[in-house]
């Protein structure tokens, strides 16, 4: 297997060779582990670490590997390889870490496509859908909605849901498939293109697993049973996993996501509003917190059905969202800088 057949292109390798790395193995990290990676390279597949200069300079886990990392390996040892640098990447797809005060959660990176799932029954969301978009254009990667499940309902039914998802979000390509006949799954093999990545984002027991199975040909990922009497999901994969598919596409499976919570995205909320924004540049005051205000543009929409009113509270919410994770990050920065300031006057007092 060639780095290209993972992704590799000329602008890696142009930084490759102006940093003096020829000389060095480049690979790909396609899972990750409590213990470590592994990582994919043209000799083959290897366990690695990172060295501890990387670990020490990290200043959150932004800054460590992730699954879809381009790495530089110092050794690639079959017991042990070293990771000793990570390539820039073109993407990251993010969201806040679960319970972590001001932190980020990196889901995967140098992703050309997303794939954000949902099924038919009961998981189906318009407002997580908008989550997932935002996420999707804050971190430059083009969305594509998967409907499954879609033997639990009828035509008509569908094509209701397709209907009300196109009222709200524009311009995005929606495929309905079954994992059960594969009905759609033609359509939506024409999507995935060779040396491209794709990412899943969706909640435990919408199929993910499944869907990469049957993309694959091959049983790569456990898959399991609803639960009967909460209807949700098992969370039956564990870690991130880059599997490569027989098309030469490359596909991201990940862990059920329960919470979607929005970071400092203001550019993907700005593209997944981008009606809400329109109007909110007519607002009277430049401050407008679209709330209660006197000669609110947006809230008058609304009043006028312009803006329907579950998207204005979605927009809201994660404004909301938005605005608390800001306010946690730089509380966690005072803090990191009076910690500093603690250490550097104890070592001036020794």
């Amino acid at each position: 297997m060639k780095l290209a057949d993972l992704g590799y292109n000329d602008g890696l390798e142009k930084y490759r060779i102006e940093n003096n790395l020829e000389d060095l193995e480049i690979g790909r990290v396609i899972a990750e582990h409590k213990d470590g990676y592994i990582v994919k390279t043209e000799k083959g597949e290897f366990k690695a670490e990172i060295t501890g200069n990387l670990r020490f300079s990290a200043n959150s886990r932004v800054d460590l590997p992730a699954v879809g990392d381009w790495v530089v390996l110092i050794n690639s040892d079959p017991d042990i390889s070293i990771i000793n640098k990570i390539l820039p990447r073109f993407s990251v797809i993010a969201r806040q870490a679960v319970g972590q005060f001001g932190e980020i959660q990196i889901i995967a990176t140098n992703i050309d496509y997303a794939f954000l799932i949902q099924a038919v029954d009961q998981d189906f969301s318009i407002n997580r859908l908008e989550r997932y978009l935002t996420i999707c254009y804050t971190s430059k990667v083009n969305p594509i909605i998967v409907l499954t499940k879609t033997d639990l309902k009828n035509k008509l039914e569908i094509a209701e849901i397709i209907d009300s998802i196109k009222q709200r979000i524009d311009n995005i390509p929606i495929i309905a498939i079954s994992n059960e006949t594969q009905e759609g799954y033609e359509a939506l093999k024409m999507l995935i293109q060779k040396n491209k990545t794709y990412c899943m984002l969706g909640s435990s027991g919408v199929g993910k697993s499944t869907l990469l199975n049957n993309l694959s040909g091959r049983t790569i990922m456990k898959t399991d049973a609803i639960n009967a009497s909460t209807n949700k999901g098992r969370h039956v994969t564990s870690h991130r996993e880059l599997i490569v598919l027989e098309s030469g596409g490359m596909l991201v499976d990940n862990p059920g996501m329960r919470e979607v919570g929005i970071t400092d995205q203001a550019e993907g909320l700005e593209t997944t509003f981008d009606k809400i924004f329109s109007f909110a540049q007519q607002c009277r005051f430049k401050n407008c917190t679209h709330t209660n205000e006197v000669g609110c543009s947006v809230l008058e929409a609304v009043e006028k059905g312009e803006i329907g009113k579950r998207a204005y509270k979605s927009f809201m919410k994660m404004e909301r969202e938005k605005a608390h994770f800001e306010s946690s990050v730089a509380e966690k920065r005072r803090k990191d800088k009076e910690f500093g300031k603690m250490v550097k006057n104890y070592k001036k007092g020794r």
